[in-house]
């Protein structure tokens, strides 16, 4: 038998997994509560959150071995990420982890950036977008990796652009390449494009898994909601019009994870198997989370959609995390192409 033909089909997660994943959850339950996220929705940053991550070795762990890091897989990083987004902890981790990856498969990463100590950022979008371009966490990051034509570039900006206001909250800013202190061209051509198309399908499963957690954690607040609401001397919870939507929610979030979990296996040992999971997990995630959350703020009625509630910063981040790559539907496109060509071979 193949030594992979079980694993193909089974994503359960060993207790090595459950162990992380529980230390993390933990630390962003302890470090991240919702005061902690609306305290830094000016800046998109929490510095001093971002530091105990890196101290905890989140960085690191994402760095293959060969480059210095722990070499965690790929599926080790969705448990983080999931923890991620169901705490909205404030932080670039998927942008940097991703970058920094990227840069040790080009023999560019230094220290520096794999302990932390300097971000870098990542141009999420599927198409090369040549010029100014809109970068996830380009306030904050000491770097940033874009395209340009058949080159993959560090850019580095002695300040930083100023912070754009966006529904994910996010530290997003307008980058200028011609306007960069350096500009390194880290390789070219098909190779290197290979590289960075690898880094971008591992942001969007990252960001997957992000949503997945963020749905949880918003259906697990308007579930308590439901059961601590009456009408009419009942739950409102046992009423069809909540208890189905929340019914839908679970199978978005085992839906979701499933999907995240396969795509990361195949990325970490069948690459060239099945490319198109990991936007498919993207693009199913980004439509989904968007529709659970805001199922979530309407379970809670008036309460819901105010300002101070907790269902609504989930909400809006449900919807800007994924337009932090840009639109979606350029991914379902990418999609249709494997597919077709698949086919066509």
């Amino acid at each position: 038998m193949d030594r992979y033909e079980l694993r193909r089909l089974d994503y359960s997660l060993t207790e090595d997994h459950k162990d992380l994943q529980t230390a993390y959850r933990q630390f962003f339950k302890t470090h991240s509560p919702i005061d902690t996220v609306r305290a830094a929705e000016a800046t998109g940053f929490d510095k001093s959150l971002w530091e105990r991550l890196c101290a905890m070795g989140a960085t690191t762990m994402a760095v293959p071995e060969s480059a210095g890091g722990d070499g965690a897989t790929m599926v080790d990083l969705t448990l983080v990420a999931e923890e991620i987004g169901r705490s909205l902890a404030p932080v670039p981790w998927i942008d940097h982890v991703c970058a920094a990856r990227l840069l040790a498969t080009l023999g560019a990463l230094t220290d520096e950036i794999m302990s932390g100590n300097q971000v870098v950022g990542l141009d999420a979008a599927v198409e090369d977008r040549p010029g100014v371009r809109l970068i996830p966490t380009g306030s904050i990051a000491d770097h940033v990796i874009v395209r340009d034509g058949d080159d993959v570039v560090l850019l580095t900006f002695s300040s930083a652009p100023a912070k754009v206001d966006n529904i994910g909250r996010l530290p997003m800013a307008w980058v200028d390449p011609a306007a960069a202190d350096s500009r390194t061209v880290l390789a070219s051509g098909a190779d290197a494009l290979a590289k960075y198309g690898r880094a971008l399908d591992e942001w969007r499963l990252l960001t997957a898994a992000a949503l997945v957690g963020l749905v949880e954690e918003t259906m697990t607040i308007a579930a308590e909601f439901a059961k601590s609401r009456y009408t009419l001397g009942v739950p409102i919870s046992t009423l069809q019009g909540i208890s189905h939507p929340l019914a839908n929610m679970v199978i978005t979030v085992e839906g979701g994870r499933n999907l995240s979990r396969r795509a990361a296996w195949f990325l970490d040992n069948e690459p060239e198997a099945r490319p198109e999971l990991a936007p498919s997990a993207f693009v199913f995630m980004a439509e989904e989370a968007s529709k659970a959350a805001t199922m979530a703020v309407h379970i809670q009625g008036g309460l819901g959609v105010s300002s101070e509630a907790a269902a609504t910063a989930y909400l809006v981040r449900a919807r800007g995390w994924p337009l932090a790559g840009g639109d979606p539907g350029a991914s379902a496109k990418r999609i249709a192409h494997i597919l077709a060509d698949r086919e066509t071979a």
